[in-house]
């Protein structure tokens, strides 16, 4: 069910790469609207717009956003695209905004040979985690040491479908903190265009030659309250795809010392069920360890290497690895994005972005 709105832009707010923030006038109210520049094109003030309020009027999902759905009385302004143009992957299919690609193994594409029979990533570490928030988190703990290693980013279609939603990938790259984004499955808009979290994967070793790669869903995630039914199992079957080609998986633990949800506090029941029931190989799960001088930060770790080990206890394809995070909270605090994680920062919720960090500082071990 979607429920549409008819507006009017009156001015242009700030926006970011590919995307314009628009104040639109309804008969509703004012509300926020993105509009992506490639596929809907660029509303100017004055002009009439289609709105998606399905979300946003039930306060879900998109940050406070209507999104624009079509700009009507302009097809000047629509995005021009040659029917000649190649690619043939389709993204978001079969809705009304699906969009057609060049994928990096396409047939049109200068990769396709190099990916054609590839099959092995040749023991690149792949760390997998729940949410979107951790990204930045894991970057900045593979390079305290390592500040020149390439990290490619594989964004699966479990959150936002439009990498262009992601404000964090923008000042990621802008930073030089990423060599690549990979948009997998229903996702679009990274540097390159993948079917699978495998094709992702291997394009991330082969044609990036990435020496560490993050699979992370997009901004946004889905979650039931179940022990099922929530997107991030997708950390799980991420790192079956590492395992199976060859990869090194690390589980990056979802948790938090300041979810009011008690199934997310300490170890997220998320990591639980990704790690221990989905994930089918070996994976290392590290483990953060040490003192940071915040009495809930310091207790919170001591739960969940609790929780940890009797997670381990019941999947034996599990290792944790304990990873000092002794000076990480500090580099943290230095990152080019500002940390966000439902919500709640880094002064919020420290043991949730000292988790990522630990799953990249170990990460970055690994690398020759």
């Amino acid at each position: 069910m979607i429920t549409w709105r008819e507006g009017t832009v009156r001015e242009l707010l700030p926006g970011w790469s590919g995307v314009s923030v628009l104040a639109v006038d309804t008969e509703a109210g004012p509300v926020r609207a993105l509009a992506y520049l490639d596929v809907v094109g660029a509303p100017q003030p004055g002009d009439r717009v289609l709105l998606n309020v399905t979300a946003l009027e039930r306060g879900l999902g998109t940050g406070g956003y209507a999104v624009v759905v079509a700009l009507a009385d302009h097809p000047e302004r629509w995005p021009v695209t040659s029917p000649q143009a190649p690619g043939h992957l389709v993204k978001a299919r079969y809705t009304p905004l699906q969009t057609m690609v060049l994928g990096v193994d396409d047939p049109e594409g200068e990769h396709h040979a190099l990916l054609a029979d590839a099959d092995s990533i040749e023991r690149m570490p792949v760390v997998a985690a729940d949410l979107h928030s951790a990204l930045p988190a894991i970057i900045a703990g593979a390079r305290q040491n390592r500040p020149g290693m390439r990290v490619a980013y594989v964004m699966t279609d479990g959150g936002a479908l439009p990498a262009a939603f992601s404000r964090t990938l923008e000042g990621l790259r802008e930073a030089g903190w990423l060599a690549a984004s990979i948009t997998c499955g229903q996702a679009y808009g990274g540097d390159l265009e993948a079917v699978t979290v495998h094709s992702a994967l291997l394009a991330a070793h082969h044609v990036v030659h990435a020496d560490l790669v993050v699979v992370a869903q997009g901004p946004g995630n889905l979650g039931t309250g179940t022990r099922w039914g929530f997107s991030g199992v997708s950390a799980g079957e991420a790192l079956n795809a590492a395992a199976v080609l060859g990869g090194r998986p690390i589980g990056s633990l979802r948790v938090s010392e300041a979810d009011p949800r008690e199934r997310h506090r300490g170890l997220s029941h998320h990591s639980v069920t990704a790690y221990g029931r989905v994930l089918a190989h070996h994976a290392v799960l590290p483990v953060p360890t040490g003192t940071t001088g915040r009495k809930l930060t310091d207790s919170t770790l001591v739960q969940v290497g609790e929780q940890v080990r009797d997670l381990v206890a019941t999947a034996p394809h599990l290792t944790p690895v304990e990873v000092d995070v002794t000076g990480l909270l500090e580099t943290l605090h230095t990152g080019p994005v500002q940390l966000s994680t439902m919500g709640r920062g880094l002064e919020e919720d420290a043991a949730s972005f000292l988790a990522a960090a630990a799953a990249g500082r170990h990460a970055a071990a690994l690398c020759p």
